[in-house]
């Protein structure tokens, strides 16, 4: 019952603490817990049987008695205090104001866990979204509601990607602005410092709702981190009609705090240790995006994930894949050559980009009538690049025909000038387009096979270098 306190409890295993009483205890239920000084630990009912509630406590559990310390079930799911007064603000993981203010002047509250969307009140995402980035708006187009995470390794400029899609991003045939909800799980101090001062610099920090969990906080607060972000987006989306792009980094991070919470509750493990409900828990995450009848707002995700040894066959990139409507790869050789952004071309994949490119069935332009088939045709000439480059590691590049040298060359220019750009550069799909039948000159006309005649005589370059070295 809602203010009564028990005392006594069974046992403590790192955040783990489980409790001798179940009466009136519900799943997600906040509870507070008093250690013997009577320092408060608040944690959440993540188990119960008919003799015990299993508690996850957010914070050290250092100091809890098991017979003196009381527990008290505050009756109510984890909630967020919800309002405009939102925006511009930072919190911690579990909610709490840490820019210095206090709490938003609001008295709505929304439980974390979110509500459930009824699937046929989804509306198919349509919208095309310029991020100002060649290799994603020409060949893996991101859309609006869509969940297009970014596939990265240590080290990798995935940060800076992220901040400059949150600093680019805008709807090419709308003046509906974009506000950012940020996530940042497990993260270093400096890359939370990043992130801040890029938002402050571009003028966009106003429009931002940051939620910070840092690598010294409890590990147990990364499981609650992104929950409150998404109740953030869904209130502004959702009652508010705004247009929320997420951006939650890192989810690796976020999957060794489940997998560390499983092995304190001494569960079967899954592939590699984690859980073998990491894919719907997920799924929980994921879903939260999209649009929804009745709702002017939207919400987008951008997940970023870190695979353990470049390996995107490791369970979080491989269930991300499985749930998410495509990915952005990012490349460490390319990344080693200097390239910015090291956007894999032939892993990358947007499959919702067909439907949000090119002319709409009722006339109204999305991006460019050659757009589906300018990438197209990138995508098969870049992936016979990498076929010769492959044939001549082993035989000599002298050895290759003229056709495959032009293949080369084509593929450098490719890398150099479509795939790269200044971390500052926002480019618009018209010139990314541009840039792509750049690209497409060098090649024979008789190698443009999935272009429409008509669509090159109109969109490649009178002057092009076709068939030239």
């Amino acid at each position: 019952m809602k203010g009564i306190e028990y005392r006594g409890i069974n046992s403590v295993d790192g955040p783990i603490v489980v409790v001798k009483r179940s009466e009136n205890a519900a799943y997600n239920e906040v509870v507070c817990v008093r250690d013997k000084f009577g320092e408060k630990r608040i944690g959440r009912v993540i188990d119960m049987n008919k003799d015990a509630v299993v508690v996850q406590i957010f914070g050290a559990t250092s100091g809890i008695d098991l017979d003196v310390s009381s527990v008290e079930f505050l009756g109510d799911p984890l909630e967020l205090r919800v309002g405009e007064g939102l925006l511009g603000r930072i919190f911690n993981g579990l909610g709490e104001p840490i820019d210095g203010y206090g709490q938003i002047v609001s008295s709505e509250k929304r439980d974390v866990n979110g509500a459930p969307i009824n699937p046929y009140a989804r509306v198919y995402p349509r919208d095309f979204i310029q991020t100002g980035i060649s290799a994603i708006d020409g060949m893996n187009t991101l859309i609006r509601g869509q969940k297009l995470p970014i596939f990265s390794g240590n080290g990798l400029p995935h940060n800076q990607l992220a901040a400059q899609i949150i600093r680019q991003a805008k709807l090419k045939n709308s003046s509906d602005q974009f506000v950012m909800v940020f996530a940042g799980m497990g993260i270093k101090y400096d890359v939370a410092r990043f992130f801040t001062d890029s938002f402050e610099e571009s003028g966009v920090l106003s429009k931002v709702v940051m939620f910070l969990s840092l690598a010294d906080a409890p590990s147990i607060e990364r499981t609650i981190t992104p929950r409150c972000a998404l109740t953030a987006a869904e209130y502004l989306a959702y009652e508010k009609g705004m247009h929320v792009l997420v951006v939650m980094t890192d989810m690796t991070n976020y999957c060794e705090a489940l997998r560390e919470i499983s092995t304190t509750r001494g569960e079967v493990p899954g592939r590699k240790g984690y859980p073998g409900y990491l894919y719907s828990d997920l799924a929980e995450l994921y879903e939260r995006a999209g649009r929804i009848k009745g709702s002017e707002g939207s919400i987008t995700q951008i997940p970023i994930l870190t695979m353990p040894n470049d390996d995107i066959s490791n369970p979080i990139p491989d269930l991300t894949g499985y749930i998410t409507e495509g990915q952005i790869v990012l490349d460490r050789e390319l990344f080693q050559r200097g390239m910015y952004p090291p956007v894999a071309g032939l892993p990358s994949l947007s499959r919702l980009m067909k439907d949000g490119i090119g002319i709409a069935k009722d006339g109204r332009v999305m991006t460019r009538e050659d757009h589906a088939n300018v990438s197209s045709q990138l995508f098969a000439a870049y992936s016979k690049v990498k076929s010769i480059r492959n044939l001549a590691a082993i035989i000599g590049e002298e050895e290759l025909g003229e056709l495959d040298k032009l293949y080369l060359n084509f593929g450098a220019r490719f890398e150099k000038e479509f795939l790269g750009q200044d971390e500052h550069e926002d480019r618009s799909i018209e010139q990314t387009l541009d840039i792509g039948w750049k690209m497409l000159s060098l090649l024979p006309r008789e190698e443009l096979l999935r272009i429409k005649p008509e669509f090159i005589e109109k969109y490649l370059p009178k002057n092009a270098e076709t068939g030239k070295a």
